[in-house]
């Protein structure tokens, strides 16, 4: 590593000679100059990591040279050195942008020490940006808009997203509920040509029987009580973008007839009106239940289904991609840091094998709950499993949702039985990717009763 070149700015030459003998034997290249228009000069003609400067001194004082140096330096270390030292002068200083202040007479150890402290501060500093320079890497290469993920499940999906995107093809997304449907939904929306349209949301399960044909195709004055003026429906308003027809399950049967006439013909008829407009529309359904199952048992209709599902996007579980849990926890304790304004690192050891091990039957969005609630509860650095064990781990018990040894065999047991599936049971192999010696493999598998 090469030598940090430090500048010294002192009108008293004992304590300019006495500082370069000092820094020159801590390592450091060193230059020095008598008076803040000297060290100017000096500062044009090389590169500085650390300014050491005094405050009083003849033609250009240090608070005048410090102004000056950090509006044509602002990146440098400036380190200000003074015998009248007060608190207001040292409060001043670090406004102006001083990073530190050291008051004289001071020993050697002292000035030594707040270079180190600013050595590590512009350590830190670097290693932030690496650090961001990273994640700004993984966002790129594991998020998809709003979507964090990186198995391979996840990646299918991106890819149907990006396919189908530039299409008006019909879209059925299914999934659990809280998979991220809807995100699914705005990312093929806003991927395509249809982006600078409006996509429209209406939950099929959520609006009463009786005023969802009026929200969906609108209605004209008077066409019933309360009906005072026109008033465009869903399907009007996403006229040239998306509708995005969520839980389509839930329709009920008599708009499932009307929602069908929609999709074949292009037209809506509004509520109380005798003729009908053309719209043009992109459809994107999406239901938490099987549809298959939903026609065998006569609650959903067959010509609809074939309509909806000429291209279908299935949202795996999280309990089936369990690791894309360790980025999504990491962008969510971001995305809370600072809404809460917290500033919590990540999980500790112990709360990592809770988290892998959990089902997670509310997905991606209980996750979510649970690392808010988690984040506002922690007071130190990290998550622990006290912060998380509220309801969501209900399911594993109430003491066993703390116990960290009950969590890590439960681990345990599921990597080493995936390992032995993978392999169709070959013991050497599974050893060599759980990175475990085999006698101990064959261990663990009679511990847990894993003959397979």
């Amino acid at each position: 590593m090469s030598q940090q070149r430090v500048l010294i700015i002192d009108d008293e030459k004992n304590m300019r000679h006495m500082l370069e003998v000092m820094l020159s034997k801590a390592g450091y290249a060193v230059e020095s100059a008598a008076d803040g228009t000297e060290a100017l000069q000096h500062m044009e003609a090389s590169d500085f990591y650390f300014v050491l400067c005094d405050i009083k001194m003849p033609r250009m004082n240090g608070m005048t040279f410090l102004r000056n140096a950090i509006e044509k330096y602002p990146e440098k270390t400036y380190i200000m050195m003074s015998a009248y030292g007060t608190i207001e002068t040292a409060c001043e200083a670090m406004k102006a942008g001083a990073y530190d202040y050291i008051s004289k007479p001071f020993k050697t150890d002292e000035v030594l020490l707040t270079l180190k402290k600013a050595e590590e501060r512009e350590r830190l500093k670097e290693e932030n940006l690496r650090l961001k320079a990273k994640i700004s890497e993984i966002e790129q290469k594991y998020s998809f808009g709003s979507i964090i993920a990186r198995s391979e499940a996840m990646a299918h999906v991106f890819d149907l997203v990006r396919t189908v995107a530039d299409h008006k093809t019909t879209v059925l997304i299914t999934g659990e509920s809280g998979t991220g449907k809807e995100l699914i939904a705005k990312a093929i929306h806003s991927n395509g040509s249809r982006a600078t349209s409006p996509i429209v949301t209406i939950n099929c399960g959520g609006i009463p029987e009786n005023l969802l044909e009026s929200e969906l195709f609108g209605y004209k004055k008077g066409a019933f009580t309360d009906a005072v003026k026109d008033k465009p429906g869903r399907f009007e308003e996403a006229d040239e973008g998306t509708i995005f027809l969520d839980e389509i399950g839930e329709m009920p049967s008599s708009l499932q007839v009307k929602l069908l006439r929609v999709l074949q013909g292009e037209e809506i008829t509004p509520l109380g009106d005798i003729g009908s407009k053309k719209v043009d529309v992109r459809v994107i359904a999406a239901t938490s239940k099987d549809l298959n199952k939903e026609v065998k048992e006569g609650r959903f209709r067959e010509d609809l289904f074939y309509r909806i599902n000429v291209m279908t996007i299935h949202l795996p579980p999280l309990r089936e991609r369990r690791g894309d849990i360790p980025l999504l926890v990491g962008y969510f304790i971001d995305q809370f840091n600072k809404k809460l304004k917290k500033n919590i690192e990540g999980l500790s050891s112990e709360a990592t094998p809770l988290l892998m091990e959990y089902d997670w039957p509310g997905n991606v969005r209980e996750l979510e709950n649970a690392i808010e609630r988690a984040v506002l509860l922690a007071t130190g650095r990290y998550i622990t499993p006290v912060e998380l064990a509220q309801e969501s781990f209900q399911s594993l018990g109430p003491v066993e949702a703390l116990s960290i040894k009950k969590a890590s065999k439960r681990l345990e047991r599921n990597l080493i039985e995936k390992a032995l599936k993978i392999t169709g049971g070959n013991r050497s192999q599974a050893s060599k990717i759980l990175e475990i010696s085999r006698p101990i493999l064959l261990s663990k598998i009679k511990e847990y009763n894993l003959e397979l």
